[in-house]
């Protein structure tokens, strides 16, 4: 009987675990703190990002989809990472060349590592929720508005792609 309600207990606070919102607060590039929190009941987007990448063209694709599904309650958060060693030197400078290239206005965090022992709190849980970890630049990871893991895709997945925008959808009124 004993084993059985310790069997039970492990049961349920796995499920628990499996049950736990993906949260976190990052550094927000223009100062203050972006807290995923703060966006509970919204699909949220969060893309790792590099200035100097192959695809950073993909910036235009985050801000017409930003733009596009903003009223409706979609979040696209950007992520600046210098994991793979194709991010510019400082906040500063990200900052700069995307208002100047890509005229971005949707939310960015400070330069954040996001694989590996030190990647940031948020892409830990991710990864022990789903086994996902960024590979490259412009990995996306959609948030459901519960704050479960929703989809995740690698960076040749363009941003206004209908995988990404159909998952995006069926969370928005």
């Amino acid at each position: 009987m004993f084993r059985m309600w310790i069997l039970a207990a492990l049961v349920l606070v796995g499920q628990l675990a499996q049950a736990a919102p993906v949260g976190g607060r990052f550094d927000s590039i223009d100062g203050g703190v972006i807290d995923l929190s703060s966006f509970r009941g919204q699909p949220v987007l969060v893309v790792n990002t590099a200035s100097r990448c192959g695809f950073t063209k993909q910036y235009s694709g985050l801000q017409t989809l930003y733009d596009r599904y903003r009223e409706r309650g979609l979040v696209v958060i950007a992520v600046p990472s210098n994991d793979f060693k194709q991010e510019l030197g400082s906040a500063e400078e990200v900052k700069q060349f995307c208002e100047l290239n890509y005229d971005l206005t949707l939310p960015m965090t400070d330069i954040t590592p996001v694989k590996g022992a030190k990647a940031h709190p948020f892409y830990q849980a991710v990864r022990l929720e789903t086994g996902f970890e960024p590979g490259w630049n412009f990995n996306k990871i959609l948030i459901a508005p519960d704050g479960s893991v929703a989809g995740t895709w690698g960076s040749v997945a363009r941003p206004l792609s209908g995988q990404i925008t159909g998952a995006i959808e069926q969370f928005l009124p």
